[in-house]
């Protein structure tokens, strides 16, 4: 049986770095990368904790194991993380519904991420749908970037209702996608 809740303790916390790390691109193989996806970003305990102290992120466990997460970045966050400027640059120049994206009140997805032995059961989507109820009435949106070559991902939020709504090049040259899931609107 696997239940959502938020992280509450720095537990939860080293849980989501353990899950994190064995799924960071550097530590996969091209296979791995190829047909399960990767995670870019390597938070640490410090700014994980600075992240939780603004909103809690979304866990999924198995009995007491993390097996899932979902991290919650808010704007305030962006000066904690600085390989993530360019994406919260990006949304100062974006625009969504005619609008900047940086005049809404969102909340940007740091990163998701499932335990390779609990994949395809239905965790990501569950992670989405928990963020989604926990966050719908304080803020307009989730958003964050895909990196381009992430196909895996790129589908999976695709299915959990997420718009490609700009793609670009970071400082390394590197092109992501962003993508929006809007509260109001269905999955296709």
């Amino acid at each position: 049986m696997i239940t959502y809740t938020t992280s509450k303790t720095t537990e939860d916390l080293s849980e989501i770095i353990d899950l994190q790390n064995s799924n960071l691109r550097q530590n996969l193989t091209a296979e791995e990368i190829q047909n399960q996806g990767f995670l870019t970003v390597s938070y640490s305990m410090e700014t994980l904790q600075k992240m939780q102290n603004k909103e809690r992120h979304i866990i999924a466990k198995h009995k007491d194991k993390i097996v899932g997460y979902v991290l919650a970045l808010t704007e305030k966050s962006k000066l904690d993380i600085p390989v993530l400027a360019s994406m919260f640059e990006t949304f100062n120049q974006i625009q969504y519904n005619e609008k900047l994206v940086s005049s809404y009140n969102y909340i940007a997805v740091g990163q998701i991420c499932i335990d390779k032995e609990y994949r395809a059961r239905g965790l990501f989507d569950g992670c989405y749908e928990t963020y989604k109820n926990y966050f719908k009435n304080k803020y307009d949106f989730a958003i964050t970037e895909i990196a381009t070559a992430n196909t895996r991902s790129r589908a999976s939020h695709k299915r959990n209702g997420f718009t490609e709504i700009h793609t670009y090049k970071d400082f390394n040259d590197l092109e992501w996608v962003i993508v929006i899931l809007d509260w109001n609107n269905k999955p296709a």
